[in-house]
């Protein structure tokens, strides 16, 4: 089912942020654990949130839809989760199946967890291996991979834990396992990562400790067996897919765009401070609060771009722009530089080849290397004409889409369903922005 991007004169309005992906996943599966109701509003439906809500409802919580983005969620409380019925299936979300292996690891359960393709593909070891240590059982080969079985534990021994390499979900699966651990479970991060587990989980009453441990890491400690209570929140803006609005509003010649209720969190900001550092020229507005995240509008125009070495500083903090990144790059004066991006291989793709190849075949001189990729900018406009293989990456896609809309010529992908996992309202939010997207 191929689509096509063309070339657009102006992309130009305004534009409500679609939910957070990270906080929604996170929403629904602290409400399911918790003592009472929850109600959240602004909730992202997108389909990998939909099946992190479906497996809590399958483990016990019940979760109902009362309106658009708007959800209540009754937890299990004392009662814990139980074994479900059926298989758990994940589609293509990696946030809910590592989240959820984390939570499930606490209770005494069995359940088989599954998923598409693309998430078959990913090695899911490096959540697995401290979880294992923690006493969780599984029947994954020797690369972790899906389909699976675990078995959970109300006795998990706390562990002190120190991850590889900065990921936010290996992170937050060893703190949640920790929720229900005897003892004093300690994740120690030498790069900080997102923390919307931590700012979620004292929301709903969870004390957690933080030190600074020497050489600068950080400790982030949580005692076992806490309870959790019910809350009422909204949900902040995703500003990994308001990048892609910005993003299309800093290549159009006429540009002029506003995404409000962006999600401001410094964890998450990597995208907007390398784009600044390239000559974008962003405004930012304070909207207030919403999940105890800061909001703000945040307003793009048309930039002239040079290229940058990403600093690395930056790298764990936008993770999941690089696709983007990579296309304001391809746009730029010079050469853009990435490293230190490793985690990009475990992604919905082996997200550097997929993004080597996006540019590639659109005219983008750009090399591959172990940690990251170099982009050969064009001092403007792509040439275009080349059709993407996505891979199952609904971050390709998009990006790939917000390429065509200032290429010299129309930008096509070869699929765009997976877009729902993450951003269902992506293509008519481009198309509201002046875009012309369209199959065939």
């Amino acid at each position: 089912m191929v689509w096509t991007s063309r070339p657009v004169r102006r992309i130009a309005g305004s534009v409500r942020a679609p939910g957070d992906k990270s906080c929604s996943h996170r929403a629904l599966i602290f409400g399911g654990l918790a003592s009472g109701t929850s109600s959240f509003t602004g909730l992202l439906e997108g389909d990998d949130v939909i099946r992190t809500g479906r497996a809590m409802s399958a483990l016990g919580a019940e979760v109902a839809n009362t309106g658009p983005g708007v959800w209540e969620i009754t937890g299990v409380g004392e009662q814990g989760l139980t074994s479900p019925a059926g298989e758990l299936d994940f589609g293509n979300s990696g946030t809910g199946s590592r989240l959820m292996m984390g939570v499930m690891a606490g209770f005494k359960l069995t359940a088989a967890l599954t998923g598409d393709a693309s998430l078959s593909s990913r090695p899911m070891n490096r959540v697995l291996r401290p979880l294992r240590e923690m006493g969780l059982k599984d029947t994954a080969g020797p690369e972790g991979r899906l389909p699976f079985t675990l078995t959970g534990s109300s006795e998990l021994k706390a562990i002190r834990y120190a991850p590889p390499q900065a990921s936010a979900q290996v992170k937050s699966a060893v703190l949640l396992a920790g929720l229900n651990a005897v003892g004093a479970t300690t994740v120690v991060e030498a790069k900080a990562t997102r923390d919307h587990t931590e700012r979620m989980l004292q929301g709903f009453g969870v004390k957690l400790g933080f030190k600074t441990a020497p050489g600068g890491a950080t400790e982030i400690s949580i005692e076992g067996k806490q309870p959790l209570f019910a809350l009422d929140a909204a949900i902040p803006g995703d500003p990994s897919s308001a990048a892609f609005l910005i993003a299309a509003g800093i290549l159009s010649r006429q540009g002029d765009v506003l995404v409000e209720g962006v999600m401001s969190n410094p964890t998450r900001s990597g995208f907007y401070d390398a784009a600044n550092l390239m000559g974008a020229s962003l405004g930012a507005e304070e909207r207030g609060l919403a999940a105890g995240e800061r909001l703000i509008d945040l307003h793009a125009g048309y930039a002239g771009l040079k290229g940058i070495a990403v600093p690395e500083r930056l790298v764990a903090s936008m993770i999941d722009e690089f696709p983007i990144l990579a296309v304001l790059a391809a746009f730029a004066t010079g050469e853009t530089r990435v490293t230190g991006a490793h985690e990009l291989r475990v992604k919905e793709s082996d997200r550097i080849k997929a993004i080597v190849a996006m540019l590639r075949v659109n005219g983008v001189g750009v090399e591959e290397t172990e940690d990251g990729f170099i982009v050969e900018g064009c001092g403007g406009p792509v040439p275009g004409g080349g059709l993407v293989e996505t891979r199952h990456d609904h971050r390709i896609a998009m990006s790939a889409l917000v390429m065509g809309t200032a290429a010299l010529k129309a930008v096509s992908v070869d699929d765009v369903s997976m877009i729902d996992t993450s951003y269902p309202e992506f293509l008519g939010h481009m198309a509201q922005l002046g875009a012309e997207i369209s199959e065939g």
